[in-house]
C-alpha cells in the first residue's frame, strides 16, 4: 500500500464530502449552508489540486482538470457570498443564496467526476 495514494484518495474523497455537506439543504435558506463548511471545502479542494500536480498520466490530467474546476467554482461561491453579504447588513436573500449554492453544485459535480476517476483508476490497476 502506498501512503501517497492513501493521502491522495483521502483528500479527493474529503473534498467531495465537504462539498456535498455544504450543498445539501434548501437551496435558498442561508441557515442550512454554513460558510465555514464552504471555506473548508475550498481549502481541501486546493490541497487536492496541489497533490495532483506531478502525475503525468492521462488520468492524472483529468484529475487535475476536475479539481481545478471544483476550486474555481468554490472560490466563485465564496467570493459571491462575501461580496453579497458585505453589500448589505442582513442575511442573503433567497435568490442570492441560490446563486452561491448553485456554484457549489457545479463544484460538487466536478468532485463526483474526480471520485469516479479515482475509483476507475483503482479498479483497473494491475499489480506488477
Amino acid at each position: 500500500m502506498s501512503l501517497e495514494k492513501v493521502v491522495f484518495g483521502f483528500f479527493v474523497v474529503l473534498a467531495g464530502t465537504l462539498n456535498f455537506g455544504y450543498f445539501v439543504g434548501d437551496l435558498t435558506d442561508p441557515h442550512v449552508h454554513n460558510i465555514y463548511e464552504l471555506y473548508a471545502a475550498v481549502v481541501v479542494n486546493v490541497v487536492a489540486v496541489i497533490l495532483k500536480f506531478g502525475d503525468r498520466t492521462q488520468i492524472g490530467a483529468l484529475h487535475l482538470a476536475t479539481s481545478l474546476v471544483a476550486v474555481i467554482q468554490l472560490l466563485a461561491a465564496a467570493i459571491t457570498w462575501i461580496a453579497l453579504s458585505s453589500a448589505s447588513d442582513t442575511t442573503l436573500s433567497p435568490s442570492q443564496m441560490s446563486s452561491v449554492v448553485s456554484l457549489s453544485g457545479g463544484a460538487l459535480l466536478a468532485n463526483v467526476i474526480s471520485i469516479i476517476l479515482l475509483v476507475t483508476e483503482t479498479v483497473t490497476y494491475q499489480r506488477r
